[in-house]
């Protein structure tokens, strides 16, 4: 045999080694890294390769011509197995045959014959890092004994305790909280009533975002960088607006006695509405193309959020300034409402009330009502004993320990009713004692009214929020208060409960009587100062005419 033949031999050998190992790397479906960094499959690489054929050794040992294995080459279809020229077998006295090196071939046929197995193919990049990866865990983590990787996860009851526990505990942290703030003064409860505003407002505009369509249909949240600045610009002008009208109208003896405050009481409605026209403008430039659906739409989620929470904290905060029981004792209903619906739904509750609340019962819904309109009384009755519970606002300094004087209101002072005459000779008989008389307090009837509402209407304001949570499909409006959710789920109730008891005070309990403010007022902004000037003289006269020694 000639070397051009052994050679031959040895290359047709050598490119069926690479193809068997090759259509191994196929079947496992490794991926091998180019040079660029990206990954191409093996078989597109070996195309040039799938034509390649070796004829099967005769048993003499002589190696077929070329020309005939191209021959034989051509006809077979390229899916079919490759063929592998294997050496006829050896007689047992005969050593193993060796894989001849293609420098030196002592003998072509056998070096043709020997294929050795495939070779499994490179672990890819990916597979590596994580192997070093795994590898770094095994040795940076300590061996966690096996009773503990196989504890088995919490139950349901366990959950639910260790949810009650948490949910027990902040109510009391917040009871307790609540209370401290109360004795500090009426500040403090101002500065709680706007920081809890303040994060319901978040929470609430936090759920609107922006979104813009791209030309494939799928929808992508983008960020804009006005909205939120917008957002909190409105919040903060209309907070300027409301409490400024709340400082001028209860604190008119200081406003209108200091010029620098003067001004800002003459000129607070006009400065109010420039700061909104600011916002308005500031809003319209912001306007994008794509976004304007969304923009407009946050617009009005922004100023519905500041009817609802913005505009129901003011009232609450004139609540505490005309006396603290008129935000102390509303506030109380609707805590006492919401525990007794609890209880008596756990207890008593069979019947669904509403689907917004799967977990809201009749039976809950009427034991709170009763057991509030109880509680309101005892409630009431007791904090109606001090002055500084029911006494209007007129030095934000005063605390519960302050020495606060003023004429109570008319409600708050105790009468008696006549009884009829066959009613006290029913009583008289039946007790054994002579009644004609019973003494009650013109406050407990306005305590059942609040106490009905409290009970009956304001927790339409959680169901208002419970569908508001179904409608974005989430459980609670944030996470700010452990076992309780979000701020907003804590004072959904409480805003509206709020509003009612302004109105209903300002409408039905409120003295429109003359103040040292109100006249304060009428004298600087309706009179020149000759007419002040004439006017302090004529009162210093009657005043000495009376008796009165008037200090220079």
């Amino acid at each position: 045999m000639s070397k051009t033949a052994m050679k031959k031999a040895a290359k047709a050998a050598k490119e069926a080694k690479q193809k068997s190992r090759l259509e191994a790397q196929q079947k496992e479906k490794a991926v091998v890294p180019n040079g660029n960094g990206k990954h191409s499959d093996v078989a597109s690489s070996t195309a040039s390769l799938e034509d390649v054929q070796v004829q099967p050794v005769e048993p003499s040992g002589s190696v077929a011509p070329v020309s005939e294995v191209q021959q034989d080459a051509s006809t077979v279809s390229p899916n079919a197995p490759v063929p592998v020229a294997l050496s006829p077998p050896s007689p047992p006295d005969e050593p193993e045959p060796k894989l001849v090196e293609e420098k030196a071939p002592e003998n072509p046929v056998k070096a043709a014959a020997h294929i050795p197995e495939p070779v499994k193919p490179p672990p890819t990049v990916a597979a590596s890092q994580t192997e070093a990866k795994t590898l770094k865990q095994d040795r940076s983590e300590p061996t966690v004994p096996v009773a503990t990787q196989n504890a088995p996860p919490p139950s349901q009851d366990e959950k639910k305790k260790q949810a009650i526990l948490t949910r027990t505990l902040w109510t009391f942290i917040m009871i307790g909280g609540f209370i401290a703030l109360l004795l500090l003064g009426h500040a403090y409860m101002i500065i709680l009533v706007m920081l809890c505003q303040t994060l319901v407002y978040r929470e609430v505009t936090a759920l609107f975002s922006l979104k813009s369509t791209s030309h494939s249909g799928s929808t992508e949240k983008r960020k804009d960088p006005w909205s939120k600045t917008l957002n909190w610009y409105f919040f903060a002008a209309t907070n300027y607006f409301l409490y400024g009208e709340s400082i001028i109208y209860y604190f008119k003896h200081v406003v209108f006695s200091d010029a620098q405050l003067h001004a800002f009481a003459t000129n607070h409605r006009i400065i109010s509405f420039t700061l909104y026209t600011i916002g308005f403008v500031g809003f319209v430039t912001s306007l994008k193309k794509g976004y304007l659906k969304q923009q407009f739409g946050l617009f009005c989620w922004v100023h519905m959020s500041l009817l609802l929470i913005v505009v129901s904290s003011h009232f609450i905060v004139n609540n505490i300034l005309e006396g603290l029981i008129w935000f102390w004792v509303p506030a109380s209903l609707v805590i006492c409402n919401d525990i007794f619906a609890y209880i008596c739904g756990i207890t008593l509750g069979r019947t669904p009330l509403i689907k917004l609340s799967p977990k809201k019962t009749v039976e809950g819904f009427l034991g709170a009502f009763w057991c509030t309109m109880l509680f309101s009384l005892v409630w009431g009755a007791y904090f109606m004993r001090f002055n500084y519970m029911i006494c209007p606002v007129h030095d934000l300094g005063v605390n519960a320990f302050s020495n606060v004087q003023c004429v109570p209101n008319p409600i708050f002072v105790w009468k008696e009713w006549n009884i009829p005459a066959p009613v006290t000779s029913v009583l008289t008989t039946a007790l054994g004692r002579t009644i004609t008389t019973i003494p009650y307090v013109p406050y407990f009837g306005h305590l059942l009214v609040m106490s009905c509402f409290a009970s009956l209407v304001a927790p339409f304001g959680g169901f208002f929020a419970s569908g508001f949570k179904r409608a974005f499909d989430i459980k609670d409006f944030g996470d700010s208060i452990p076992g309780h959710g979000g701020m907003t789920d804590r004072m959904d109730c409480q805003f509206l409960m709020g509003v009612f008891t302004y109105v209903y005070y300002s409408s039905l309990i409120r003295q429109n009587s003359v103040t040292v403010g109100s006249v304060l007022q009428t004298i600087v902004g309706g009179l020149t100062v000759d007419e002040q000037l004439e006017l302090i003289a004529d009162l210093r006269k009657y005043l000495e005419g009376v008796g009165v020694q008037v200090p220079c």
